[in-house]
């Protein structure tokens, strides 16, 4: 429910619309209206070519959501085997985050536009050959092939951020709001991206949802890099360490690996749990909910004014997770509905878009100087990592406990990622809130 004056924003494929949900002013003294203050996300679309790169990265992050899903059903239809479609899914998630801090890499020495392009004609070509091997038949390890070679699409929601870095430099109220907007562009393509690819695939044909996202990525890629005029320029190869050896960066890795654990394990648990209740078709809109929650979060999180140090925002953002995360764990255990546990997820996600704003924003602060795209998908790397670790043990916990007992995962891993934020704040020199 969006709060008062609060402006929140709608997009299509040629147009950017906010939509400001502010009062429309009082009266002046001669009977006029008085002037609005506009939002900040008005203010921050107002930047000089934002609104030009944030459509073509919409376009190409919305098949971010589609693409796992897409190759789930179109290989699982085809040759009848979830488990062929989970490893292969698998494989590429592991390609992703061993190729992602390389393409990262290049992107900062040579600039947004020379790599992006051709990674992302190569990623659209292993998508096709996976359609093409699954639909002709080919052996199984065509697939692993082709979709390992997806591994190569750049990390576009850090290049976007990358954007936001090199305009608002020196404006830390604004590039707060930035960082927001930029997780709430995530939450939102994760979360209509699947509802997209699957409703493609079961009402068109099984290589649909893989077509259109195909479609999307190459025609969002091309728009973005076209708006040369915001690109941050290529930097100087000056002499700075890797982001990974920078102080207080290991850490933020540490957390963002706890953090993915804790996306990995929700997902896979709570389909457990809908599936013991009859209900497993609705486990994609239960789990929507979490990532609509965390939307509207994440919007409201960057219009608020910010107090105090990022270090200790970030500790209470870690710990405001970790407790609201309880809540699933007891609608699954005293209620066993789905309605209920439903609810939870709503109210539970309203953490992670604040803990991933303040958690990204210290690692562009940590991240050495010409390598912020590195160091970003370096935290990408460790959720894509902690995802895959998260998704093992709900699963195992699921099957060998029960669908109830794995709620518990996620909230063991959030814990883990306060204690390390806690420890590591701790020996961290605070920076000061602007």
């Amino acid at each position: 429910m969006p709060q008062p004056n609060r402006p929140m924003f709608t997009t299509t494929a040629d147009a950017l619309v906010i939509v400001d949900f502010s009062p429309r002013g009082g009266r002046s003294p001669r009977g006029g209206r008085s002037p609005r203050t506009p939002g900040p996300y008005r203010r921050l679309l107002a930047t000089p070519g934002a609104r030009a790169f944030t459509i073509g990265n919409l376009l190409a992050r919305l098949p971010m959501g589609m693409f796992s899903v897409s190759a789930v059903i179109m290989i699982a239809g085809t040759r009848g085997s979830y488990g062929l479609a989970g490893a292969v899914t698998a494989t590429g998630l592991a390609a992703t985050a061993v190729v992602a801090p390389w393409t990262a890499r290049l992107v900062d020495r040579h600039g947004q536009a020379k790599i992006a392009v051709p990674a992302t004609a190569l990623a659209a070509l292993g998508s096709l050959a996976l359609l093409l091997c699954v639909r002709l038949g080919a052996p199984a390890w065509t697939l692993f092939l082709s979709y390992a070679a997806t591994a190569t699409t750049p990390n576009l929601g850090g290049m976007s951020r990358a954007r936001w870095a090199h305009l608002l430099a020196g404006d830390e109220q604004s590039l707060h709001v930035a960082n927001s907007f930029e997780q709430a562009v995530d939450e939102a393509c994760f979360m209509l991206g699947p509802v997209l690819a699957a409703a493609l695939c079961a009402s068109v044909f099984p290589e649909a949802g893989t077509l259109v996202g195909v479609a999307l990525l190459v025609t969002g890629v091309l728009v973005f890099t076209a708006q040369r005029s915001t690109e941050p320029p290529v930097r100087e190869r000056a002499p700075s360490e890797a982001p990974f050896r920078a102080p207080g960066f290991r850490p933020l890795l540490a957390v963002c690996l706890a953090m993915g654990a804790v996306f990995g394990s929700m997902e896979v648990v709570t389909i457990a749990f809908a599936d013991a209740q009859g209900h497993r078709s609705a486990a994609g809109v239960v789990l929507a909910l979490q990532a609509a929650g965390s939307c509207a979060a994440g919007l409201v999180y960057g219009a608020r004014r910010r107090t105090g140090s990022i270090e200790d925002r970030y500790v209470w953002c870690v710990a405001a997770m970790t407790a609201l995360l309880t809540l699933p764990l007891l609608a699954a255990s005293r209620t066993g509905s789905l309605f209920a546990l439903a609810a939870a997820l709503l109210v539970a996600g309203m953490a992670t878009a604040p803990t991933m704003v303040t958690g990204m924003t210290l690692v562009q602060r940590r991240t050495p100087p010409g390598r912020l795209n590195e160091g970003m998908t370096l935290a990408v790397t460790g959720l894509l990592g902690g995802i895959a670790c998260g998704s093992a043990a709900g699963g195992w916990t699921a099957e060998h406990v029960s669908p109830v007992a794995g709620f518990g995962v996620p909230v063991t891993a959030a814990a883990a990622a306060l204690m390390i934020a806690l420890v590591s704040t701790r020996t961290t020199t605070p920076s000061p809130s602007p």
